[in-house]
């Protein structure tokens, strides 16, 4: 994770241009921990993180583990309602 220039509070998308489903809380070796919207603090492992740049972290909602998968389609669901 020490290449990737990530910091507590940025902003998690699920791809660029997409709205934002949550914000880093912690950042540890490899893993982030996100608090995801209407969910709560859910790890994101390093290895699903495809970019940062500007406060932003975009992630690849396809290597996600599935608790946090359905997370996301839960707070971007939220949005639309």
């Amino acid at each position: 994770m020490s290449s990737l220039a990530v910091s507590i509070g940025d902003q998690v998308f699920p791809s660029d241009g997409a709205d934002a489903f949550g914000a880093v809380r912690h950042i540890r070796a490899h893993e982030l921990v996100v608090n995801v919207e209407g969910t709560g603090d859910l790890v994101v492992p390093s290895s699903a993180v495809r970019a940062t740049h500007d406060g932003k972290v975009i992630v690849d909602v396809a290597r996600l583990p599935g608790d946090v998968q359905r997370a996301i389609a839960r707070a971007r669901s939220m949005e639309s309602s």
